[in-house]
């Protein structure tokens, strides 16, 4: 029966919880079973919690037999990237320095799981900070992927793609900042949203880049993604960047079709650099819209080219102010000293790992009299260009469509010594979040050398995830699911 439960997809066990044909403390028990007899193999998991997620069972078990159900997530079993605070629970964001922590309240999203009545299973893998693109940044060792335990699940939210991929949980939160979900659900076969910046609640998400950060769902299926989007989506005014605009029903259209969708493809995206498995996969996708009735157009982001560069000015000055409270002072790792200065010294060299470091001192050093002009007001100026590119192509489409990343999931330590290498996996993503607009990536198949995931990426218009949804779900029901993954047994 646990087998069964596990290969439901959220919104089949949603319906199974409603009817009374499964409990939520079956769903629980099985997740938390499956947890422990495969997460030593992929380190999904930075913690579990396991009595509480029992409690949560129980409760949501009482309100279903009440017929007072809360929302079509009560009872269902998530888990969370380790950047979100969760009140009395160990918070780290993957690093050293926060060991320890213990956060007084929940972040925004975390309170409206909880308020949703779904049962929270842990705290996810992460590369630290957020800072990284293999998930092989934590500091409590690497996460792996399902479908090859020797590559990597993608960062920075490589646990919550991981745990899914793995049947550990049937939806899960991440944060995107330069790719960080959409990257990891390509890598590891499962749906992954980013959505409009301010679309929802950042209150109580550790920062990295407070421009680019942005929480978002992953799933296994476009309809349990957007389950999981209208439960954490809408305004919160702790939050100075949330926006007030309504939230859409994203389930009422997501069964629409691709018939009539414009579908803009950037010459810049599939011009070379692409992995040859990954370009046959993205352009048979393409073909497939055009069987269903959507139009294909050319479009040019000729500004994207410029991307990488301006990301990784404006993230680590971002970055460098963000993480300049962690001095062992309020929080956290404290190393002993003889004096202020030296803890502050101490704390950080040994708390911060080596990507925080690189990227503090890049971003300090733009930040720095003499270079703030050379370096981060010109790659802002780059970021309104980029947006300007994306305005111009929306002008002749509906959503553009490309890679995720230019390969399929990489092996661990392949690009660790080459960190340039390593931040090249996020050519493709990074414009979306200097444009501050929604992605999302759709599985389009398996490599067909290497037998791996390859993810399709869909970048709408400023809150129109409804239409990327539409789209996603029509290549999702056009194409059938993915095998499940064999490195897990």
């Amino acid at each position: 029966m646990s087998a069964s439960i596990l290969e439901l997809d959220l919104r089949a066990l949603s319906g199974a919880l409603a009817a009374r044909e499964v409990s939520s403390r079956e769903a629980t028990a099985a997740a938390l079973e499956r947890i422990r007899a495969t997460d030593g193999q992929v380190g999904a998991f930075l913690r579990v919690t396991a009595e509480q997620a029992r409690a949560a069972a129980a409760a949501a078990d009482e309100r279903a037999a009440r017929g007072a159900r809360l929302s079509p997530l009560d009872g269902v079993p998530l888990a969370v990237k380790d950047i979100f605070l969760t009140e009395g629970v160990e918070t780290t964001a993957g690093s050293r320095i926060l060991e320890g922590y213990l956060p007084p309240y929940d972040a925004a999203v975390v309170e409206r799981l909880r308020a949703a009545g779904a049962v929270l299973l842990g705290k996810l893998n992460m590369d630290e900070f957020a800072m990284g693109s293999s998930n092989e940044n934590s500091a409590y060792g690497p996460c792996r992927n399902p479908w090859d335990l020797a590559r990597t699940p993608g960062g920075s939210s490589g646990g919550s793609a991981a745990a899914l991929a793995a049947r550990q949980a049937w939806g899960t939160l991440g944060t995107d900042t330069g790719g960080s979900i959409r990257e990891p659900a390509a890598f590891c076969g499962v749906v992954g949203l980013k959505p409009t910046y301010g679309r929802v609640s950042r209150y109580g998400v550790i920062a990295f880049a407070s421009s680019l950060d942005q929480p978002g769902p992953l799933a296994r299926t476009v309809a349990d993604t957007a389950l999981l989007l209208q439960a954490v989506a809408g305004h919160d005014e702790r939050d100075m960047t949330s926006s007030a605009r309504p939230v859409d029903d994203y389930l009422a259209g997501l069964e629409g079709g691709a018939r009539g969708l414009r579908i803009g493809v950037p010459r810049e995206w599939l011009a070379g650099g692409l992995d040859a498995g990954v370009e046959v996969r993205v352009r048979e996708a393409l073909r497939r819209y055009e069987r269903m009735g959507a139009t294909l157009v050319e479009v040019s982001l000729p500004h994207s080219r410029y991307g990488i560069a301006a990301y990784y000015l404006i993230a680590p000055a971002e970055a460098s102010s963000n993480l300049a409270r962690y001095d062992g002072v309020r929080f956290g790792l404290r190393a002993p000293a003889r004096g202020l200065r030296e803890m502050y010294q101490q704390t950080r060299a040994r708390g911060f790992g080596a990507e925080p470091k690189r990227r503090i001192m890049l971003g300090t050093y733009a930040l720095s009299a003499g270079y703030y002009d050379a370096y981060y007001l010109r790659a802002q100026k780059v970021r309104t260009l980029v947006r300007r590119d994306f305005d111009e192509a929306f002008t002749r489409c509906d959503v553009v469509a490309g890679p995720v990343a230019p390969t399929v999931a990489f092996r661990l330590g392949e690009k660790v010594e080459d960190p340039l290498q390593m931040y090249l996996a996020d050519v493709f993503t990074i414009t979306a979040n200097l444009a501050a607009l929604p992605g999302l990536s759709v599985p389009c198949g398996l490599h067909p050398e290497q037998g791996l995931p390859v993810g399709l990426q869909l970048v709408g218009r400023p809150f129109d995830e409804a239409t990327l949804l539409r789209a996603a779900r029509a290549l999702e029901r056009e194409q059938g699911p993915l095998p499940p993954p064999p490195g897990v047994a």
